[in-house]
Protein backbone atom coordinates (compact mmCIF):
# COMPACT_ATOMS: atom_id res chain seq x y z
CA UNK A 1 0.00 0.00 0.00
CA UNK A 2 2.81 2.36 1.00
CA UNK A 3 4.39 1.26 -2.64
CA UNK A 4 1.24 2.49 -4.19
CA UNK A 5 0.76 5.73 -2.64
CA UNK A 6 4.44 6.69 -3.27
CA UNK A 7 3.96 5.43 -7.33
CA UNK A 8 0.45 7.19 -7.35
CA UNK A 9 2.44 10.21 -5.93
CA UNK A 10 5.33 10.60 -8.12
CA UNK A 11 3.42 9.02 -10.96
CA UNK A 12 0.93 12.41 -10.55
CA UNK A 13 4.23 14.54 -10.47
CA UNK A 14 5.69 13.29 -13.57
CA UNK A 15 1.74 14.16 -15.63
CA UNK A 16 2.27 17.62 -14.02
CA UNK A 17 5.86 18.26 -14.59
CA UNK A 18 5.25 16.75 -18.75
CA UNK A 19 2.12 19.19 -19.07
CA UNK A 20 4.21 21.84 -17.30
CA UNK A 21 6.85 21.12 -19.84
CA UNK A 22 4.77 21.54 -22.78
CA UNK A 23 3.85 24.88 -22.09
CA UNK A 24 7.31 26.19 -21.21
CA UNK A 25 9.72 27.51 -23.82
CA UNK A 26 10.99 30.63 -25.71
CA UNK A 27 7.81 31.28 -27.25
CA UNK A 28 5.17 32.92 -25.11
CA UNK A 29 2.47 31.02 -26.02
CA UNK A 30 -1.22 31.02 -23.43
CA UNK A 31 -1.46 27.88 -21.70
CA UNK A 32 -5.00 27.08 -23.15
CA UNK A 33 -4.10 28.37 -27.15
CA UNK A 34 -0.94 25.67 -26.46
CA UNK A 35 -2.84 22.93 -25.73
CA UNK A 36 -5.91 23.32 -27.57
CA UNK A 37 -3.79 23.76 -30.44
CA UNK A 38 -1.93 20.58 -29.04
CA UNK A 39 -4.74 18.76 -28.77
CA UNK A 40 -6.90 19.87 -32.17
CA UNK A 41 -4.36 19.62 -34.37
CA UNK A 42 -3.71 23.10 -35.76
CA UNK A 43 -1.91 23.74 -38.86
CA UNK A 44 -0.65 27.05 -37.34
CA UNK A 45 2.88 28.49 -35.73
CA UNK A 46 1.31 27.36 -32.21
CA UNK A 47 0.21 23.96 -33.13
CA UNK A 48 3.50 23.14 -35.23
CA UNK A 49 5.96 24.45 -31.87
CA UNK A 50 3.47 22.19 -29.79
CA UNK A 51 3.66 19.01 -31.57
CA UNK A 52 7.22 19.27 -33.31
CA UNK A 53 9.56 21.32 -30.57
CA UNK A 54 7.84 20.47 -27.10
CA UNK A 55 6.28 17.43 -27.61
CA UNK A 56 9.18 15.00 -28.28
CA UNK A 57 10.85 17.38 -25.80
CA UNK A 58 8.89 16.63 -23.19
CA UNK A 59 8.40 12.64 -24.42
CA UNK A 60 12.13 11.94 -24.30
CA UNK A 61 12.84 13.81 -21.47
CA UNK A 62 10.66 11.32 -19.39
CA UNK A 63 11.91 8.57 -21.17
CA UNK A 64 15.91 9.41 -20.30
CA UNK A 65 14.98 10.02 -16.72
CA UNK A 66 13.35 6.98 -16.44
CA UNK A 67 15.76 5.47 -17.96
CA UNK A 68 18.97 6.66 -16.00
CA UNK A 69 16.78 6.39 -12.99
CA UNK A 70 15.92 2.86 -13.29
CA UNK A 71 19.14 1.91 -14.39
CA UNK A 72 20.49 2.83 -11.27
CA UNK A 73 18.72 1.44 -8.88
CA UNK A 74 19.49 -1.84 -10.05
CA UNK A 75 23.12 -1.05 -10.57
CA UNK A 76 22.55 -0.44 -7.13
CA UNK A 77 20.94 -3.69 -5.95
CA UNK A 78 23.23 -5.72 -8.10
CA UNK A 79 26.44 -4.00 -6.62
CA UNK A 80 25.48 -3.25 -3.25
CA UNK A 81 26.47 -0.10 -3.26
CA UNK A 82 24.47 2.97 -2.85
CA UNK A 83 27.49 5.05 -4.43
CA UNK A 84 26.73 2.95 -7.93
CA UNK A 85 25.43 4.70 -11.07
CA UNK A 86 25.21 3.80 -14.97
CA UNK A 87 28.78 5.07 -15.35
CA UNK A 88 29.97 2.96 -13.14
CA UNK A 89 30.74 0.40 -15.50
CA UNK A 90 31.64 2.61 -18.60
CA UNK A 91 28.70 2.30 -21.03
CA UNK A 92 27.92 6.53 -20.47
CA UNK A 93 31.73 7.16 -21.48
CA UNK A 94 31.68 4.49 -24.79
CA UNK A 95 28.40 5.90 -26.04
CA UNK A 96 29.96 9.14 -25.46
CA UNK A 97 32.92 8.55 -27.43
CA UNK A 98 30.77 6.99 -30.36
CA UNK A 99 29.00 10.38 -30.74
CA UNK A 100 32.51 12.74 -30.42
CA UNK A 101 34.07 10.13 -32.97
CA UNK A 102 31.45 11.18 -35.53
CA UNK A 103 31.61 14.40 -34.46
CA UNK A 104 34.94 14.56 -35.23
CA UNK A 105 35.12 12.78 -38.55
CA UNK A 106 32.28 15.42 -39.64
CA UNK A 107 29.59 12.23 -40.18
CA UNK A 108 27.56 14.08 -38.03
CA UNK A 109 27.34 17.16 -40.04
CA UNK A 110 27.28 15.37 -43.16
CA UNK A 111 23.82 12.77 -42.13
CA UNK A 112 20.96 13.75 -39.90
CA UNK A 113 20.99 10.71 -37.32
CA UNK A 114 24.79 9.73 -37.26
CA UNK A 115 25.42 11.24 -33.58
CA UNK A 116 22.97 9.07 -31.91
CA UNK A 117 23.45 6.16 -34.69
CA UNK A 118 27.44 6.45 -33.45
CA UNK A 119 26.48 6.55 -29.61
CA UNK A 120 24.26 3.57 -29.50
CA UNK A 121 27.17 1.58 -31.53
CA UNK A 122 29.84 2.81 -29.01
CA UNK A 123 27.62 1.22 -26.43
CA UNK A 124 26.89 -1.78 -28.04
CA UNK A 125 30.69 -1.85 -28.41
CA UNK A 126 31.28 -0.92 -24.80
CA UNK A 127 28.81 -3.67 -23.49
CA UNK A 128 30.48 -6.25 -25.43
CA UNK A 129 33.83 -5.00 -24.10
CA UNK A 130 32.72 -5.55 -20.54
CA UNK A 131 31.27 -8.91 -21.08
CA UNK A 132 34.55 -9.77 -22.88
CA UNK A 133 36.66 -8.68 -20.02
CA UNK A 134 34.76 -9.50 -17.11
CA UNK A 135 33.29 -12.56 -18.69
CA UNK A 136 29.32 -13.06 -18.95
CA UNK A 137 29.58 -15.20 -15.35
CA UNK A 138 32.45 -13.15 -14.18
CA UNK A 139 31.78 -11.67 -10.43
CA UNK A 140 30.91 -8.31 -8.91
CA UNK A 141 34.29 -7.54 -8.76
CA UNK A 142 35.22 -8.18 -12.24
CA UNK A 143 32.63 -6.66 -13.53
CA UNK A 144 33.26 -2.78 -11.71
CA UNK A 145 36.93 -3.60 -12.46
CA UNK A 146 35.72 -3.89 -16.34
CA UNK A 147 33.38 -0.86 -16.27
CA UNK A 148 36.48 1.07 -14.36
CA UNK A 149 38.63 0.54 -17.45
CA UNK A 150 36.43 0.76 -20.29
CA UNK A 151 35.19 4.12 -18.45
CA UNK A 152 38.95 5.32 -18.28
CA UNK A 153 39.87 4.14 -21.95
CA UNK A 154 37.08 5.95 -23.34
CA UNK A 155 38.03 9.31 -21.29
CA UNK A 156 41.33 9.15 -22.42
CA UNK A 157 40.37 8.63 -26.16
CA UNK A 158 37.92 11.40 -25.79
CA UNK A 159 39.83 13.47 -24.55
CA UNK A 160 42.95 13.19 -27.20
CA UNK A 161 40.18 13.32 -29.99
CA UNK A 162 39.51 16.90 -28.57
CA UNK A 163 43.22 17.38 -27.78
CA UNK A 164 43.87 16.45 -31.67
CA UNK A 165 40.68 18.19 -33.46
CA UNK A 166 42.20 20.88 -35.89
CA UNK A 167 38.72 22.00 -36.16
CA UNK A 168 37.97 24.71 -33.30
CA UNK A 169 34.39 24.68 -34.35
CA UNK A 170 33.92 21.11 -34.43
CA UNK A 171 35.80 21.13 -30.38
CA UNK A 172 32.94 23.14 -29.73
CA UNK A 173 30.54 21.15 -30.69
CA UNK A 174 32.07 18.29 -29.18
CA UNK A 175 32.30 19.88 -25.68
CA UNK A 176 28.49 21.66 -25.96
CA UNK A 177 27.20 17.68 -26.96
CA UNK A 178 29.12 16.07 -23.61
CA UNK A 179 27.67 18.99 -21.39
CA UNK A 180 24.13 17.08 -22.04
CA UNK A 181 20.72 18.60 -23.54
CA UNK A 182 17.59 17.82 -24.78
CA UNK A 183 17.12 20.78 -27.60
CA UNK A 184 16.25 20.43 -31.02
CA UNK A 185 15.20 16.90 -30.58
CA UNK A 186 12.56 15.48 -32.82
CA UNK A 187 9.92 12.31 -32.88
CA UNK A 188 12.69 10.70 -35.43
CA UNK A 189 14.92 10.81 -32.11
CA UNK A 190 12.21 9.18 -29.89
CA UNK A 191 11.67 6.45 -32.52
CA UNK A 192 15.08 5.93 -32.19
CA UNK A 193 15.36 5.64 -28.53
CA UNK A 194 12.31 4.37 -27.61
CA UNK A 195 13.08 0.27 -28.79
CA UNK A 196 16.50 0.29 -27.30
CA UNK A 197 14.85 1.79 -23.71
CA UNK A 198 11.88 -0.55 -23.55
CA UNK A 199 14.11 -3.62 -24.19
CA UNK A 200 16.40 -2.04 -21.32
CA UNK A 201 13.10 -1.59 -19.15
CA UNK A 202 12.17 -5.07 -19.35
CA UNK A 203 15.49 -6.12 -18.69
CA UNK A 204 15.93 -4.44 -15.68
CA UNK A 205 12.16 -4.79 -14.35
CA UNK A 206 12.49 -8.99 -14.63
CA UNK A 207 15.93 -8.48 -12.26
CA UNK A 208 13.83 -7.05 -9.43
CA UNK A 209 13.27 -10.85 -7.85
CA UNK A 210 17.11 -11.58 -8.14
CA UNK A 211 17.88 -8.70 -6.67
CA UNK A 212 15.67 -9.06 -3.94
CA UNK A 213 17.34 -12.43 -3.01
CA UNK A 214 20.57 -10.80 -3.69
CA UNK A 215 20.54 -8.81 -0.50
CA UNK A 216 20.83 -11.63 1.85
CA UNK A 217 24.12 -12.44 0.06
CA UNK A 218 25.25 -14.15 -3.12
CA UNK A 219 25.52 -17.60 -1.23
CA UNK A 220 21.98 -16.93 0.03
CA UNK A 221 20.83 -15.83 -3.24
CA UNK A 222 22.39 -18.85 -5.40
CA UNK A 223 21.02 -21.26 -2.53
CA UNK A 224 17.42 -20.24 -3.10
CA UNK A 225 17.67 -20.63 -7.24
CA UNK A 226 18.67 -17.26 -8.50
CA UNK A 227 20.97 -17.16 -11.73
CA UNK A 228 23.82 -14.83 -10.37
CA UNK A 229 25.50 -15.13 -13.65
CA UNK A 230 22.19 -14.47 -15.92
CA UNK A 231 21.33 -11.35 -13.28
CA UNK A 232 24.42 -9.66 -13.79
CA UNK A 233 24.01 -10.50 -17.63
CA UNK A 234 20.34 -8.99 -17.64
CA UNK A 235 21.56 -6.04 -15.42
CA UNK A 236 24.51 -5.04 -17.89
CA UNK A 237 22.54 -5.30 -20.60
CA UNK A 238 19.30 -3.73 -19.65
CA UNK A 239 21.96 -0.57 -18.82
CA UNK A 240 23.66 -0.65 -21.47
CA UNK A 241 20.06 -0.72 -23.83
CA UNK A 242 18.91 1.78 -22.16
CA UNK A 243 21.55 4.40 -20.78
CA UNK A 244 23.41 3.70 -24.41
CA UNK A 245 19.83 5.02 -26.07
CA UNK A 246 19.29 7.84 -23.47
CA UNK A 247 23.08 9.00 -23.84
CA UNK A 248 22.82 8.52 -28.22
CA UNK A 249 19.44 11.69 -27.91
CA UNK A 250 20.51 13.60 -24.97
CA UNK A 251 24.40 13.37 -24.57
CA UNK A 252 26.06 12.56 -21.00
CA UNK A 253 23.52 13.52 -18.39
CA UNK A 254 25.02 12.57 -15.41
CA UNK A 255 23.77 12.14 -11.39
CA UNK A 256 20.35 11.10 -12.15
CA UNK A 257 21.09 7.16 -11.38
CA UNK A 258 22.71 8.21 -8.37
CA UNK A 259 20.81 10.49 -6.89
CA UNK A 260 17.22 9.00 -7.20
CA UNK A 261 17.58 5.73 -6.03
CA UNK A 262 19.70 7.85 -2.76
CA UNK A 263 16.51 9.68 -2.27
CA UNK A 264 13.72 7.02 -2.81
CA UNK A 265 15.37 3.84 -1.17
CA UNK A 266 14.28 4.82 2.17
CA UNK A 267 10.38 5.27 0.83
CA UNK A 268 10.22 1.78 -0.04
CA UNK A 269 12.15 0.19 3.00
CA UNK A 270 15.60 -0.70 1.07
CA UNK A 271 13.77 -3.31 -1.22
CA UNK A 272 15.65 -3.14 -4.56
CA UNK A 273 12.51 -4.43 -6.47
CA UNK A 274 10.09 -1.90 -5.36
CA UNK A 275 12.83 0.64 -5.61
CA UNK A 276 13.06 -0.22 -9.78
CA UNK A 277 9.63 1.58 -10.51
CA UNK A 278 10.12 4.28 -7.85
CA UNK A 279 13.41 5.08 -9.41
CA UNK A 280 11.84 4.98 -13.01
CA UNK A 281 9.10 7.79 -11.91
CA UNK A 282 11.60 9.88 -9.93
CA UNK A 283 14.32 9.90 -12.71
CA UNK A 284 11.10 11.06 -15.15
CA UNK A 285 10.44 13.47 -12.84
CA UNK A 286 13.97 14.79 -12.06
CA UNK A 287 15.01 15.49 -15.64
CA UNK A 288 11.44 17.07 -16.58
CA UNK A 289 12.16 19.33 -13.41
CA UNK A 290 15.29 19.85 -14.69
CA UNK A 291 14.56 20.84 -18.74
CA UNK A 292 11.99 23.23 -17.16
CA UNK A 293 14.58 24.92 -15.59
CA UNK A 294 17.07 25.51 -17.81
CA UNK A 295 14.79 27.10 -20.04
CA UNK A 296 13.23 29.53 -17.08
CA UNK A 297 16.96 30.18 -15.41
CA UNK A 298 18.91 31.44 -17.91
CA UNK A 299 16.45 31.76 -21.62
CA UNK A 300 19.17 33.56 -23.80
CA UNK A 301 21.98 31.74 -22.88
CA UNK A 302 21.40 27.51 -23.46
CA UNK A 303 21.97 26.27 -19.97
CA UNK A 304 23.05 22.78 -20.42
CA UNK A 305 20.57 19.98 -18.99
CA UNK A 306 23.72 18.04 -17.87
CA UNK A 307 25.32 20.97 -15.82
CA UNK A 308 22.44 21.51 -14.18
CA UNK A 309 21.96 17.87 -12.76
CA UNK A 310 25.48 17.99 -12.07
CA UNK A 311 25.53 21.27 -10.06
CA UNK A 312 22.34 19.80 -7.99
CA UNK A 313 23.85 15.94 -7.80
CA UNK A 314 27.11 16.69 -7.02
CA UNK A 315 25.93 18.13 -3.40
CA UNK A 316 23.47 14.67 -2.98
CA UNK A 317 26.68 12.85 -4.08
CA UNK A 318 28.89 14.64 -1.30
CA UNK A 319 26.13 14.11 1.47
CA UNK A 320 26.19 10.53 1.08
CA UNK A 321 29.88 10.47 1.02
CA UNK A 322 29.70 12.31 4.75
CA UNK A 323 27.25 10.01 5.55
CA UNK A 324 29.43 6.95 4.92
CA UNK A 325 32.12 8.24 6.17
CA UNK A 326 32.17 6.14 9.31
CA UNK A 327 30.88 3.15 7.90
CA UNK A 328 32.95 0.33 8.45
Amino acid sequence: MRLARLSLLLGALVGGLFVASLLTGVAAVDPVTALRALLTGGEGPVGIVMREIRLPRAILAAMVGASLGLSGAALQGLLRNPMAEPGVIGISAAAGLGAVLALHSGLAAAFAFALPAAALAGALMGVGAILFLAGAGGGTLALILAGVALSALCSAVTALVLNLSPNPFAAQDIVFWMMGSLADVSFSHVLLAAPLMAVGGVLLWRAGPGLEALTLGEEAAASMGVSLARLRLSVVLGTAAAVGAATAVAGTVGFVGLVVPHVLRPLVGAHPARLLPASALGGAALVLAADIAVRLVLPGQDLKLGVLLALVGAPVFLHLIWRLRGTP
